[in-house]
């Protein structure tokens, strides 16, 4: 591995961390002020912060699936360690780097509670449009595909991303 992608894979372990650990705090904070309380209005008729313990995924999809999404999450990251390792260190694909980090992040918050707790801690609820409650984990998971998403479909030529396909690794 270059000096280079070595300081970029201290980076990347850097805001993984960072931001796991404010997804984590986040979520203590939900635990200590909303567990076992009425939920808390932020703005009247349009958000408000309520306790859940989520058991399944988004929409209350697979309940009590505990195995498969610790399965999943962990298929996840390993993709995304491997695609990380695979690109190559030009600036070109830096925002596309940071942003599987970041999506790589949310996947380790929510993976960190089903392995301690069993379930996924939410906490934030748009009460407007009836929005399934959800937390930090799943907003960056979220804003970094979709950003991903409009990367690749407007940004990257085809070319741009054939090493994801590239047989042999360099680097």
């Amino acid at each position: 591995m270059c000096k280079n992608k070595k300081n970029l894979f201290v980076f990347d372990i850097f805001l993984l961390s960072f931001l796991v650990l404010c997804d984590q705090f986040s979520k203590y904070i939900a635990v200590s002020k909303l567990k076992n309380q009425p939920d808390i209005s932020i703005i009247d008729g349009i958000l408000s912060f309520q306790y859940v313990e989520n058991y399944g995924a988004a929409f209350g999809v697979l309940q009590n699936h505990k195995y498969f999404f610790i399965f999943s999450s962990l298929i996840f990251l390993c993709i995304v360690y491997r695609i990380l390792r695979k690109m190559p260190d030009a600036l070109k694909y830096k925002r596309l780097h940071i942003l599987l980090v970041i999506a790589a992040a949310g996947a380790a918050g929510n993976l960190t509670d089903r392995l301690r707790l069993g379930y996924v801690i939410d906490f934030i609820y748009i009460v407007i449009i009836d929005f399934p409650v959800f937390n930090l984990a799943d907003i960056l998971v979220t804003f970094s595909a979709a950003i991903i998403a409009i990367q690749i479909l407007f940004v990257y030529e085809d070319s741009d991303l054939d090493f994801l396909f590239a047989r042999r690794f360099e680097g």
